[in-house]
């Protein structure tokens, strides 16, 4: 018999930053280690992933991370956390591998460590075993992980939908769920983005009917907006181009290589020779694909209207399509992306969430895989607490009882001995880490704030020169600014700026000491409250004494 945590460092009540953690006796199982795109008020962050220390500081007792999928929200911090780690083990499918490899060998890491599984292979760790069950997403090769330990099953589905259309390497493999229900499931870990969502996914999330119609009625040339990674909506892209006389042309090297490296394994189907080079980017009745990694979503599309992309400017003959779902706090982005679209006098076609949904459970989903796996105890993950409470009242619909429902945000440990649930109140410790470029860990909430700031009320560099033996003032006080006020309409306002400063100066400089430090915090109080006053803005202050 077991003691058994499980809990999130991140993926509960938000999107994206998913990575769940199972700590069975000494054994500690991660499932998917993905970042969170940073929203409009993320000012500079590229994106955010969770704070790993407690892998970090159990690395020792990490038997691998498990990757579901090949989206960055799955596993988008593989990087972050391998230059860290490099020896932890991660484990993922075919193609989920060649992403993470890509990724991994850009960031110029090691990719000796990723062990390539196949769906219903079991793989031992002494007592607990790892069964990885092929799932249907809008990826290929992706699964749901069977964590087998001495107490019962703990199920980890990621995202999924039940669809019998969709076959080969999208196939979900029901009769693995069903046989895995049967022996017993402690615990069912199941994503909550769509609860909310009555009735079924599909057939709703399938565009080749929409895609055909812009095909047919546009007959210039087509700009398709599309996450990298969503490769089932790529592939009725192709089929439908198959139809037509159009060519392909691929924006960025690594969707570009996430399409070939499709093809030639067999995930997509479609005819290289349809894929012209960059050069014929602005050929007439071209499909351009356009897509981000993992920057905000839309920066490339962003850079194009703005008119600073080297291969491409947007004309009133463009249709642009905006064929992935708005990810939540980017609608304010994408809207001024299509308000200056219709400016330019191009067509501007959006693939609507509600009309045309991603590849995530709805509530039927949801009672569906809940009957198959019949658990124990139910643990909705990956969304908002909105749509766990969601995902909690479809279980209850199924006969679930509510001491049975796991509702947790990040950090609340699900604890069990001998296979059941003691309410011990156990919290693990919980961040984000803010990734600016190419660094990590040096963004956090005060810089926020400070560039919030920078961007409200702009910032006020006053500057002096003091002689180091005689300790009179040499040069200044100066007054600059940036993003504050205009200079020439203001003189005023800066004079008696300079004027407050000197009076600071002297008042803590003695005949053989300077008092720095009250200078600084004297000016910092005095001219900051005086430009309040005056404009009813607080710029940021920064102080400069120099001595020579």
């Amino acid at each position: 018999m077991s003691k058994i945590k499980i809990f999130a460092l991140g993926g509960q009540n938000e999107p994206g930053k998913n990575m769940y953690v199972v700590e069975v006796d000494k054994d500690i199982f991660v499932f998917d280690a993905g970042l969170k795109y940073a929203d409009d008020r993320m000012l500079g962050v590229d994106y955010v992933i969770p704070n790993y220390d407690y892998i970090k500081e159990h690395a020792d007792k990490v038997k691998g991370i498990f990757i579901t999928h090949g989206h960055n929200e799955h596993h988008g911090a593989l990087c972050d956390i391998l230059k860290d780690i490099p020896s932890i083990k991660v484990y993922a499918t075919k193609f989920t591998l060649e992403i993470i490899k890509e990724q991994l060998l850009e960031s110029e890491l090691s990719i000796e460590n990723l062990i390539e599984i196949k769906p219903h292979k079991k793989i031992n760790f002494g007592t607990n075993s790892v069964f990885p069950i092929s799932l249907t997403h809008t990826l290929p090769d992706t699964v749901g992980y069977v964590l087998y330990t001495p107490d019962g099953a703990i199920f980890y589905t990621g995202n999924f939908v039940f669809d019998p259309a969709m076959t080969g390497p999208y196939k979900m493999d029901i009769g693995k769920l069903a046989y895995v229900g049967k022996q017993g499931v402690l615990c069912l870990l199941s994503e909550s983005l769509y609860a909310d969502k009555s009735g079924f996914t599909s057939p709703n999330h399938r565009t080749s009917l929409k895609v055909r119609e812009i095909l047919n009625r546009h007959q210039g040339r087509i700009l398709y907006n599309i996450y990298q990674t969503q490769l089932y909506r790529i592939q009725e892209l192709f089929r439908e181009v198959m139809d037509t006389d159009r060519k392909v042309v691929i924006m960025g090297k690594h969707l570009e290589s996430v399409i070939l490296k499709a093809i030639d394994m067999n995930y997509i189907n479609f005819d290289k020779k349809r894929i012209s080079s960059i050069h014929h980017i602005n050929d007439d009745k071209v499909v351009v694909l356009i897509s981000d990694d993992r920057e905000k979503p839309f920066s490339n599309l962003l850079r194009i209207v703005k008119g600073y992309d080297k291969f491409i400017t947007i004309t009133d003959k463009d249709t642009i399509v905006f064929a992935s779902p708005v990810y939540d706090g980017m609608e304010h982005t994408a809207t001024k992306i299509q308000d200056s679209i219709a400016k330019i006098g191009a067509n501007v076609i959006e693939m609507p969430r509600k009309k045309y949904p991603s590849l995530h459970a709805s509530e039927e989903d949801l009672m569906l895989m809940i009957n198959l796996m019949q658990p124990k105890y139910y643990m909705p993950v990956i969304g908002e607490y909105r749509h766990q409470v969601a995902n909690a009242n479809a279980a209850k619909k199924t006969g679930m009882a509510d001491e049975n429902i796991l509702l947790k945000l990040n950090g609340d440990v699900a604890y069990f001995e001998n296979g059941v649930l003691q309410d011990r109140g156990y919290k693990v410790p919980v961040d984000t880490i803010l990734i600016d470029g190419l660094a990590s860990g040096d963004v956090g909430e005060l810089v926020i704030k400070d560039r919030e700031l920078l961007s409200e009320n702009g910032i006020v560099i006053i500057t002096a020169t003091v002689n180091k033996q005689s300790k009179e003032v040499l040069a200044g006080p100066e007054v600059l600014t940036r993003g504050f006020i205009f200079v020439k309409d203001n003189i005023d306002l800066i004079k008696e700026a300079e004027k407050i400063s000197l009076e600071v100066i002297k008042e803590n400089t003695k005949t053989n000491y300077i008092d720095f430090n009250k200078i600084k915090s004297g000016i910092r109080d005095k001219v900051g409250k005086y430009f309040y006053d005056q404009t009813e803005c607080k710029p940021m202050i920064l102080i400069v004494i120099g001595e020579v």
